[in-house]
């Protein structure tokens, strides 16, 4: 019997120190973009838009790990409507017009979708397709340490 109770004891001891052991820091993270949205630009026009330009700071998600992202930059995004989730971009672009200019951050899209970040001189030609995803993801001060918020935050507004 005092050697069961050793034996349990042991096992116990190893499944805790097993989960003690186990690595927190590579998680996959499924958002395709972080921003922090200045102003959106509907095209033909806000009522009815087929493309849009997101123009901001942004941090897009990087194909080299599933929490990897690309440095901040500033620039523009530039999308046409998904087939068939014409409706959802709508409202996610409304949605976005709606916290631009507030230095709100937001994650929305799906990593490893292809956005183009481009620059504020670039024509907007061939937008990429909206990456609908899981819904906007409104940021608060809990996700501070994680490296593309705490980049995008510490970034200065542009005058």
């Amino acid at each position: 019997m005092k050697h069961r109770s050793i034996l349990i004891g042991v096992i116990f001891a190893c499944f805790v120190l097993s989960l003690l052991a186990l690595r927190t820091d590579a998680v996959s993270d499924p958002i395709g973009v972080f921003a922090r949205v200045d102003k959106v630009v509907f095209e033909p026009n806000a009522a009815a838009p087929e493309r849009v330009q997101i123009w901001g700071a942004f941090a897009l998600a990087g194909k080299e790990s599933g929490s990897f992202y690309h440095p901040v930059q500033r620039g523009y995004l530039y999308f046409s409507l998904k087939p068939g989730k014409e409706d959802v971009c709508r409202k996610e672009w409304k949605d976005l017009n709606s916290i631009a200019g507030t230095d709100q951050i937001i994650g929305f899209g799906r990593r490893y979708e292809p956005t183009r970040l481009r620059k504020a001189t670039d024509k907007p030609t061939d937008p990429d397709v909206y990456p609908v995803g899981f819904g906007l993801v409104r940021i608060n001060d809990r996700g501070n340490e994680y490296p593309p918020i705490r980049e995008l935050r510490s970034l200065p507004r542009e005058h």
